[in-house]
């Protein structure tokens, strides 16, 4: 788990938090209130998805999608705020949850990344590569 956690508040601005990723290395981020609850999250993915047009608006549309102008609009997407693009449904684990549940829970909702969190407070994050490098290191190495 990592406990120096970037976090998003919901009403930043998505032009921060992509700055914040792509400076740091990182492709997603959790999103907290005033009082440190994990109320969402937002990745690389979700400020993408929101250059697309939802299904309706290809409905009223069909013809072809105009990529290059999506890409344009990239400057208007990053001046959102993060609660209009982050995922509200938060997949969190506690701190003494045994790591291959963690990594269970990963799998089965096709995270990259979950919340480590106490009574509802963001106190760490473990991704993916955590999760291999912590089996790795007991199994392999016999650290722990």
């Amino acid at each position: 788990m990592t406990t120096a956690v970037k976090t998003a508040h919901p009403d930043s601005l998505i032009r921060e938090v992509a700055m914040v990723m792509c400076f740091n290395k990182i492709s997603g981020m959790p999103v907290v209130d005033d009082d440190g609850r994990i109320v969402g999250m937002i990745s690389e993915k979700d400020i993408l998805w929101g250059m697309f047009p939802d299904l309706q608006d290809f409905m009223g549309n069909p013809e072809v999608a105009d990529f290059e102008a999506f890409e344009r609009d990239y400057k208007d997407v990053v001046n959102l705020k993060v609660q209009n693009l982050m995922t509200t449904r938060v997949y969190a684990v506690e701190p003494t949850m045994p790591v291959l549940k963690a990594a269970s829970m990963m799998f089965r909702h096709r995270l990259r990344r979950l919340p480590v969190a106490d009574n509802g407070k963001l106190v760490g994050i473990v991704s993916v590569g955590d999760v291999h490098k912590a089996i790795f290191q007991h199994n392999i190495t016999g650290r722990a």
